[in-house]
Formats: structure tokens, C-alpha cells, sequence
């Protein structure tokens, strides 16, 4: 009977110990998921300390739910370009503002309808010309803006290559971002500077080419502000993008029409500091 209720005991004991460790794995498998990589990241070329740390950035940036979540987003683009983004459909509306030139393209497709010069354009090779440079625009433009969200992208790799400290002599961990047959820049590569502490994106350096050895150029991202559940920086330093917006609802005609948009009218998420 003793050598019984010992191993019992033993088995009682054995049985916590394998649900708790099960507990211990669901609850890492489930960190896990909350920001899964897109499908063609570069898992395998990836470090796991720089893939820890774009998890922790976009936690710091709202969280992926909140980020998938965003419906809407406007903004203006260093004083050229307005644009706005159905982020759920990938139709986007950009409104030149020193050509008299309006772009309604979805981005998925490539389709849609180009206004230029007081009249729409209708010949097939100059349409495809603005849609395509419409979506490359917007390629651009989106990536000075919601990068820090963009950590874990297709045909993306990402090293941790250190800590460093930035311009503004914050500490920050620091990820090399290159790329394999996506965008229309493949060549291009990047640093972002973490903050150690907020987690947030505060900095990054250009590579027209990752392999040379010096950056295009270094630039801060500075002052987030909060739009709706998702954190946002437009300060460049000596470049700033305006008039960042977010809604849960636009008509669309937004996306349709050329006839002039005035957001105003519409609920935007207030932006907080």
C-alpha cells in the first residue's frame, strides 16, 4: 500500500508537471501566432533575435489585430502626393498636387482609371503608364510611413546586427532589412533602430544598393501619434508627412470619382499623442 500511494504521488506529480509544460508551450505557440510571418518571409535566413525584436515592434506599434484591423489610412506625402488606401480591397486613390493628375488604382489587380490634364485618359499604353507609376508611388510612399508594420513581409529577411546609438543618442537594437524579388527596388536594403525601451522604430539609414557601405541617407522617424489602435510617426526630420489620417469608413466614391475629396466631412479616428 505505502509503495503504492509513493507511486501515485510520482505519477500525480509527473501529470502537473506535463500539464503545466503544455500550458507553458500553448502560451508560446499562441505569442507566436499573434504576428505570424506573411507568407514568403524569409524565415530560414532570418535571425530569431531580429524576429523577436519585429514582434516586439509591432506590439509597441498597436499590435498585428489592431494593424489588420485598420480599414482606412490617408496621408500626405511630403507636400507631393495625397494618398488614400483601402487597405482592405487595394484600392488606391493619389491625388498629384503639382500636376493636375488623379490616380484610382487598386493595387492588387492594377486596374482602374487615371485623370490627367483636365480630361481622362482613355489611350491603353499612357493608362497603364500612370496605374503603373500610380502603384510604385504608393509602393513608396506607404513604406515611409507604415515600414515598422512591414517587418515580416514577403521575400523579406531580417538580421540583428547589433546595438548602436542613433542621431538623437537613444540606444536602440538595429535589423538589416533586405529583399528577394518583391517591390519594384529589390536591391534596395535598409537599417531600423529600435528603441530598447519603447520598442519603437526611431530611426532608419537607405541603401539604394544593401551591399554598399554607406547609406543613402539617415533619417529619424520621431513623434508617433496614435490613430485609432495604431501608433504612427510622419516626422522625418527634414522631411514630414502630413495629414495622416485614419477611418473606419469612406464611401466609394472616394475611390471611384474624380471629383474632389474633402475628408473633413467624413469621421476621422482622432490622432492622440
Amino acid at each position: 500500500m505505502k509503495m503504492f500511494k509513493k507511486n501515485f504521488c510520482y505519477v500525480l506529480i509527473s501529470l502537473v508537471m506535463a500539464l503545466g509544460s503544455c500550458q507553458q508551450n500553448n502560451a508560446g505557440a499562441s505569442k507566436s501566432e499573434e504576428n505570424p510571418p506573411m507568407e514568403g518571409f524569409d524565415l530560414a535566413g532570418s535571425d530569431p533575435q531580429a524576429i523577436v525584436i519585429a514582434d516586439k515592434v509591432m506590439a509597441a506599434q498597436g499590435g498585428r489585430h489592431n494593424w489588420d484591423a485598420t480599414h482606412y489610412l490617408a496621408w500626405n506625402f511630403f507636400g507631393n502626393r495625397k494618398l488614400i488606401w483601402d487597405k482592405y480591397t487595394g484600392q488606391v486613390r493619389i491625388d498629384y498636387l503639382k500636376n493636375d493628375t488623379k490616380v484610382l488604382v487598386n493595387i492588387n489587380n492594377g486596374k482602374g482609371q487615371v485623370f490627367r490634364q483636365g480630361a481622362e485618359v482613355t489611350q491603353p499604353d499612357s493608362l497603364v503608364k500612370y496605374l503603373d507609376q500610380g502603384k510604385k508611388d504608393w509602393i513608396n510612399d506607404s513604406y515611409w510611413v507604415f515600414m515598422p508594420f512591414k517587418l515580416k513581409d514577403s521575400g523579406l529577411t531580417l538580421k540583428y546586427i547589433g546595438e548602436d546609438t542613433t542621431q538623437a543618442g537613444t540606444q536602440a537594437d538595429v535589423l538589416r532589412l533586405t529583399f528577394k524579388g518583391v517591390g519594384t527596388t529589390p536591391n534596395n536594403g535598409y537599417k531600423i533602430y529600435v528603441d530598447k525601451n519603447s520598442h519603437l522604430v526611431t530611426q532608419w539609414a537607405y541603401f539604394q544598393d544593401a551591399s554598399q557601405p554607406e547609406p543613402n541617407f539617415i533619417l529619424p522617424w520621431k513623434n508617433y501619434q496614435t490613430y485609432g489602435s495604431i501608433k504612427l510617426s510622419g516626422d522625418r526630420g527634414e522631411r514630414q508627412i502630413t495629414d495622416i489620417q485614419v477611418f473606419n469608413e469612406l464611401p466609394e466614391s472616394v475611390f471611384t470619382s474624380f471629383s474632389p475629396v474633402d475628408l473633413t466631412q467624413y469621421a476621422a479616428t482622432a490622432a492622440t499623442k
